[in-house]
């Protein structure tokens, strides 16, 4: 986790409950919507691609690895700066 996210806010810069609400449910539709591209990456990996098309799956992969390593981030910093 990077070292911005490991911090949280004094309880007068929380995140207001509306705000995190809305995030949340955005975090949540994001997940979602990266969970299709995963399966999809897997069922790709499955065809025995050629170059360069394995290699770009192999893209994607680490792509969609990254969002949803964000995303999870993104989910604890909220969960962490909203009050409780």
């Amino acid at each position: 986790m990077s070292q911005s996210t490991t911090n949280t806010l004094s309880s007068q810069q929380q995140i207001p409950e509306e705000v995190a609400i809305e995030i949340r449910r955005l975090a949540h539709d994001l997940s979602n919507s990266l969970e299709i591209i995963v399966q999809t990456s897997y069922l790709l990996s499955m065809a025995e691609l050629k170059e360069p098309a394995s290699s770009w799956l192999r893209m994607l992969d680490s792509g969609v690895q990254k969002a949803l390593g964000l995303n999870l981030e993104l989910r604890e910093y909220v969960k962490k700066n909203t009050p409780q």
